[in-house]
């Protein structure tokens, strides 16, 4: 076994680490003991997340405590002598409750005023309650719809959005500064915990009732037949009270996938983005010939949504034409409604569907683009919040943020929005299908996929950076017989026409992201996820829809078009 990796394990198996911890030390077989301590595991720019269990490279009580030191001392540098409160948050998952006390007893010991929601809750109400109380950060334990074997630590700072620079760098340091579990605080302040619940939940609910812009349309349509799935996660707190809340009375709850379980005994890959997820949704939905199905992934931030297509067929609707309905119904319905504003804007991301910048400007209204993340969408916010009025933003991974009281993407305030378009598109003799079907006529349709390549163990993110090196270093000149006319390199900030050798600076947050533009309007964008051992890679192409009956030829003919792509690039 390699040296530094024996000694670390002999640091764990000597230090003040408990004798239960010691003895899985022993337990391990020599692979899985050098998974375990080949390297520290990283708190990126979002925080930590990996597998559970001992050893420097997961996440245990003893990773977790650090870097809550690391984050803790952070928070005294910049803040000094003044006041300091946090709160704390977690969800369904294995652990998810111890790792939120280890990590409020860290803060509380540190001095640091710690509220503790009382049990689990969806991540945007941690991000509503930072903004509520003052607080100066916030952590909640989830790993998101990652499988059942891994835990997480999001961190957040005072504008309840996640950490962007400088405060992403800076705290990574401090992280890093801890090399010791002795160096963590862990006991003597418990004092300074508070629970808190159901009093925030009224607050939270109040805000996502705000948002409704057609409550008497709910009102009219209360029976819309609604199949709602938490998939085992924090969902099932809030939103059958939520859509109870906005008038709606007939939901019906896939009871096998009700109760909160971190085992998620029914799938195997806890993510309403995959049909199979979806599945037993899906067959209720299709039992009680319902009108629209949703599910949330663990810790409630994302939604992915079924609907009867037009050929009356149940299908699962992806994350750019879940983003593209509700971006288009909040503009569309507030100029109807007469509450549209000159200073509307919303955003979106460079990953995502370029339909949503065309809506936008169809509709007179300001639509950015940021990196992939809720956090850029929430700093963005709050640059331009005392001259711009924030209306929606939202990504391809089936994250929507509505309204301006959160800075992270909310799946409760997502599935009652949907659940009112359903609603509205209802009262007119149809579904969101057929709206989907509208807009492609009246914006063009847009049509994407996303595929993952995962690079497991010690080389996987080596594999994964040479592949991005050969790419920026040798970048294709045609794709599928379209010549390449732009490339955008994101760490680099940096464009180039291809043709003509112009350059450019590009005016956002340096990030590992590479896209290539064809001259037939096709993007590709490659991106290393920052959290998993895989590299992304998406692809965007459009053309004309000419009407609702050329849909599935159209459809056909973009879907062979992404195929041959991705032949033409070796990624299959």
């Amino acid at each position: 076994m390699d040296h530094s990796i024996q000694d670390k394990v002999s640091v764990w198996l000597s230090g003040n680490y408990d004798q239960a911890t010691k003895e899985a030390i022993a337990s391990l077989q020599p692979d899985d003991l050098a998974d375990s301590f080949y390297r520290n595991l990283e708190f990126g720019t979002g925080g930590l997340r990996g597998i559970m269990g001992v050893g420097t490279n997961r996440m245990n009580k003893y990773t977790v405590g650090m870097a809550t030191q690391g984050f803790a001392n952070y928070l005294k540098k910049t803040y000094g002598s003044e006041p300091m409160s946090v709160v704390i948050g977690h969800d369904s998952r294995n652990n998810s409750r111890f790792f939120a006390e280890t990590t409020a007893g860290v803060f509380a010991a540190n001095g640091i005023q710690v509220y503790l929601f009382e049990a689990l809750r969806p991540t945007p109400e941690l991000s509503f309650a930072i903004r509520q109380l003052g607080c100066k950060a916030g952590v909640v334990c989830t790993a998101s719809h990652n499988p059942k074997e891994y835990n997480g630590y999001k961190a957040y700072w005072n504008d309840g959005g996640q950490l962007v620079p400088p405060h992403d760098k800076n705290v990574i340091t401090e992280v890093e500064a801890i090399t010791s579990v002795d160096e963590v605080n862990w006991t003597g302040g418990e004092a300074n915990i508070t629970g808190i619940g159901r009093a925030m939940d009224e607050a939270y609910i109040r805000m996502v009732k705000s948002l409704s812009v057609y409550p008497e349309v709910i009102q009219a349509q209360h029976d819309l037949s609604i199949v709602y799935t938490p998939i085992h996660g924090t969902g099932i707190t809030l939103v059958p009270e939520v859509l109870s809340r906005f008038g709606f009375t007939n939901v019906h709850i896939v009871e096998a996938q009700a109760t909160p379980d971190g085992n998620f005994p029914t799938v195997g890959y806890p993510n309403p983005e995959e049909s199979e997820t979806m599945a037993m949704g899906l067959a209720m939905a299709k039992s009680l010939d319902a009108d629209i199905l949703l599910g949330t992934d663990p810790d409630a931030d994302r939604v992915g949504i079924g609907v009867k297509n037009h050929k009356g067929e149940w299908v699962l609707m992806n994350g750019n034409q879940t983003a593209v309905l509700a971006f288009a119904y909040l503009i569309e319905a507030r100029k109807a409604k007469g509450i549209a504003k000159p200073n509307d804007m919303v955003i979106s991301t460079i990953v995502t569907t370029a339909m949503i910048n065309e809506v936008a400007k169809q509709n007179g209204v300001a639509c950015y683009n940021v990196l992939t993340g809720f956090k850029w969408i929430a700093e963005l916010i709050k640059e331009k919040e005392a001259n711009e009025n924030y209306v929606i933003g939202g990504e391809e991974s089936f994250g929507l943020m509505i309204g301006n009281e959160i800075r992270d993407k909310d799946a409760v305030s997502a599935v009652a929005l949907l659940c009112e378009m359903a609603a509205y598109e209802k009262a007119k003799g149809k579904c969101l299908f057929d709206k989907m079907l509208e807009l492609y006529m009246q914006y063009g349709f847009y049509y994407e996929q996303l595929i993952s390549i995962t690079k497991k163990g010690m080389n996987g993110q080596k594999e994964i950076a040479a592949m991005m090196e050969g790419f920026r270093t040798s970048p294709p000149q045609a794709i599928d017989g379209s010549a390449v006319v732009e490339m955008l390199d994101y760490e680099m900030q940096a464009g180039k026409n291809l043709v003509s050798g112009e350059t450019w600076k590009l005016q956002l947050p340096k990030s590992n992201v590479l896209q290539f533009v064809t001259a037939d309007g096709s993007k590709i964008s490659a991106r290393p996820s920052g959290t998993e051992p895989k590299i992304k890679f998406y692809f965007s192409v459009h053309t004309t829809l000419a009407s609702k009956d050329a849909y599935d030829a159209t459809f056909a003919s973009l879907d062979q078009k992404i195929q041959r792509i991705i032949k033409d690039m070796s990624l299959a």
